[in-house]
């Protein structure tokens, strides 16, 4: 299982979640970040750091976001950059 970044991250893009990834699975889009399926490791501590709640459990990530798990997938695994730094928040 993996993690998924879902709605409420897009056009809002908080990094708090990506500086606590110990495997550093979390990529930079324009809009969002994604996690890398094939990077993440579970540990779930990406989770509680979200402000905007836009991270799951990949069995947990609720029917209407569903298409999030592949969104995640193809974007990570694209070539986006790694996301390691505090960046500014796009809804700030």
């Amino acid at each position: 299982m993996t993690y998924v970044v879902v709605e409420p991250c897009v056009n809002c893009r908080y990094t708090d979640c990506a500086l606590v990834c110990p495997v550093e699975a979390f990529h930079l889009d324009d809009d969002m970040l994604v996690i890398n399926p094939e990077t993440c490791i579970d540990c779930d501590a990406c989770v509680p750091e979200c402000p905007v709640e836009a991270v799951f459990a990949e069995a947990s990530v609720p029917a209407e976001w569903s298409q999030y798990t592949q969104i995640n997938a193809d974007r990570a695994l694209s070539g986006l950059p790694t996301i390691t730094a505090r960046l500014d928040s796009l809804c700030e």
